[in-house]
């Protein structure tokens, strides 16, 4: 299945060649009675490569790390590693394993006997056994605690104690569900590291659910954006965000502000847009629009900017600043024009400008996405 471990003397020696194995997902379908919670999705994730399942509560992306796992069978479709169908097998057979939000540590066990419970009971030799859980304690670098039971760790350290567990049994697939869910954000931030560290030195093939999108753009190669058991669009983390497929995906993965208009004429690569906030811009898009067609211009909080209450740009429209938040570097403008609500991001130069009426223009690098108005629903 994948790479051999390193014993603990090889972590030190310098990186493994990646050897991943290749987890294929077509046209699977899993319903609830009457509820499809996972409508026909299809998936390729490379040998080595971290896909991230992404979306809010309720889109379907547990069910189907679930199904993957084989504690879900499908209605329809199936699962493949490295072309051989695994649906036919159980959980314990499938060479997955996994990581879980609440880590499933058993308590009434010491570190060591909880990493060694799924090589035993594949009844290996005790001696690879020994070898393995030392092996999976060094590369999460949890070799000092393996006489400790779970209740003496903290959650950073009980979650890297329930990834040596996976990793010891050398997966060819590692399903992560929700794994920093449960950690504050400096434990989160340490453990994502971690994680992407032991990933790419032993070239695992990873699928991450996660509804944080901060974590899955910081983590995977790519992302697959779920929604209502569907996948809305999969593409590697700055494609997601830079060029989002459909309004859902534009908002759900950072911010946008979605501003309605007008296909005034086809202009160059894109078109000239009327905006209904009082300004005409140009928009460069691939998306074919006729004239008078209604669109949503999605602009990302850094593709605006502020400008003062008297810039003559016609390209600008006017605008309320209500009200400005430092950031870290950053400030955070809240801003209206009309009905429409913004948010701008620009960096902390000073003071926030105070409130009262401003102009907004987009910045001069900005790529915004033009959808048809109907897709916004």
């Amino acid at each position: 299945m994948l790479e051999r471990i390193a014993s603990p003397a090889e972590t030190t020696a310098g990186p493994a060649t990646p050897r991943g194995h290749r987890l294929d997902i077509d046209g699977v379908r899993v319903r609830y009675g009457q509820s499809v919670a996972v409508d026909g999705v299809s998936l390729t994730v490379e040998p080595g490569e971290i896909l991230a399942l992404l979306g809010p509560s309720g889109c379907g992306k547990t069910t189907l790390l679930r199904t993957v796992a084989g504690f879900i069978r499908p209605d329809a479709g199936r699962v493949t590693v490295d072309g051989s169908p695994i649906d036919h097998l159980p959980p314990g057979k499938r060479g997955v394993g996994i990581v879980f939000q609440s880590y499933a540590l058993f308590p009434h066990m010491t570190v060591a006997e909880n990493v060694a419970y799924g090589l035993e009971a594949r009844r290996m030799p005790k001696a690879e056994v020994v070898r393995r859980v030392e092996a999976a304690l060094a590369a999460v670098r949890m070799e000092a605690f393996a006489e400790r039971r779970p209740r003496a760790l903290s959650g950073g350290q009980q979650q890297r104690v329930a990834l040596a567990r996976a990793l010891a049994i050398e997966p060819a697939i590692l399903l992560l569900d929700e794994p920093f869910a449960a950690l504050d954000r400096a434990l989160r931030l340490d453990l994502q590291l971690e994680i992407k560290r032991i990933q790419r030195r032993f070239g695992v093939t990873a699928v991450l659910v996660t509804h944080d999108q901060d974590e899955a753009m910081s983590m995977a190669d790519r992302m697959a954006v779920m929604r209502g058991g569907r996948v809305e669009q999969v593409a590697a983390p700055a494609e997601v965000y830079d060029r989002p497929g459909t309004p859902f995906v534009a908002g759900f993965v950072g911010t946008t502000n979605a501003l309605h208009g007008r296909v005034e004429a086809r202009e160059g690569a894109g078109y000239r847009v009327r905006l209904d906030v009082g300004a005409t811009v140009p928009v460069e898009s691939p998306r074919g629009f006729a004239v008078g067609d209604r669109v949503v211009l999605c602009a990302r909080p850094e593709h605006l900017a502020l400008r003062e209450a008297g810039d003559p740009d016609p390209a600008a429209w006017p605008a309320r600043l209500r009200l400005s938040l430092p950031l870290g570097p950053s400030l955070v403008h809240d801003v209206e024009a009309g009905s429409t609500e913004m948010k701008l991001h620009e960096s902390r130069r000073g003071a926030p400008p105070a409130p009262g009426p401003v102009r907004v223009a987009l910045s001069p690098a900005a790529r915004p996405t033009l959808f048809p108005a109907g897709d916004l629903a």
